[in-house]
């Protein structure tokens, strides 16, 4: 497989790396999102495995980093890195013949929080919160590549009950800059809960095992988007929380063939 970096913006977090497959022309992109509660010490080393799983079974795979808490990320830094990030598809995607009317993202835990919300992105302005929708600098119109699919592996989908449940140490409060309390228009725009239903197909994939992310994060997002006629579905696989990022785990490779499956 072929491999390149590439920057989409001037700090050291502001890059994704695309891995290529050898094989014929690649159809569409995966863009892979990693997780680790949106916290500094965690970085793109933990999609690099599954970016390189995918371009081995013929996908191209664009596994994008982001400033987190701890280095200049957070709120709203961290939001607009996602949708400038995948939005660098854009410059680079005629170079390698991506193809980008077929675009899915793949996000573990809190990169699932992100490629579901980055999914919205066209909603954002209807959410009621024009003061955080201020804060957020995007592209719109015909710059922005927009995700024609999901795939979310124990993601944290419903950033109020996560709060609530004070998740990984105030991970939620930390990354936003303060509590739903102080900032609720903040938290309501950060939520993938307050952008459903959305049209495209999300695949809420949860392992009955984690004890990372409850369940019920997948399970509250899955209900309330099919409530409103949205073409998610909920799956349940044997795992821990890191089944879904080990390439030889059973659960990891179901997710990607559901990647395979949303890129046709």
């Amino acid at each position: 497989m072929k491999r390149q970096k590439y920057h989409y913006g001037d700090d050291p977090s502001q890059w994704g790396e695309l891995f290529l497959p050898d094989a014929a022309e690649p159809r569409g992109v995966a863009v892979v999102i990693h997780g680790g509660y949106w916290r500094s010490q965690y970085g793109a080393e933990l999609g690099e495995p599954l970016a390189k799983d995918l371009a081995a079974h013929g996908v191209a795979a664009w596994n994008l980093e982001y400033r987190r808490a701890g280095n200049g990320g957070g709120w709203p830094n961290t939001f607009a890195d996602v949708l400038a990030g995948i939005d660098k598809l854009r410059d680079i995607g005629a170079e390698h013949n991506l193809g980008l009317d077929r675009v899915v993202a793949l996000g573990h835990s809190a990169g699932g929080h992100l490629a579901v919300w980055a999914a919205g992105r066209s909603r954002l302005g209807q959410l009621g919160a024009p003061d955080a929708d201020r804060q957020l600098q995007r592209k719109d119109g015909d710059a922005a590549v927009h995700l024609t699919g999901v795939v979310s592996q124990s993601g944290l989908l419903n950033l109020a009950e996560a709060e609530r449940l004070n998740l990984s140490n105030g991970a939620v409060s930390n990354f936003l800059g303060g509590s739903s309390e102080k900032y609720p228009k903040r938290h309501k725009f950060a939520d993938p809960m307050s952008a459903v239903p959305l049209r495209i197909p999300v695949y809420a994939v949860h392992t009955t095992e984690d004890d990372t992310v409850p369940m019920s994060q997948s399970e509250a997002y899955a209900a309330a988007a099919k409530a409103g006629g949205a073409p998610v579905q909920l799956l349940k696989l044997p795992g821990d929380h890191f089944a879904l990022i080990e390439p030889k785990a059973a659960a990891y490779r179901k997710c990607r063939e559901l990647v395979q499956q949303l890129l046709g």
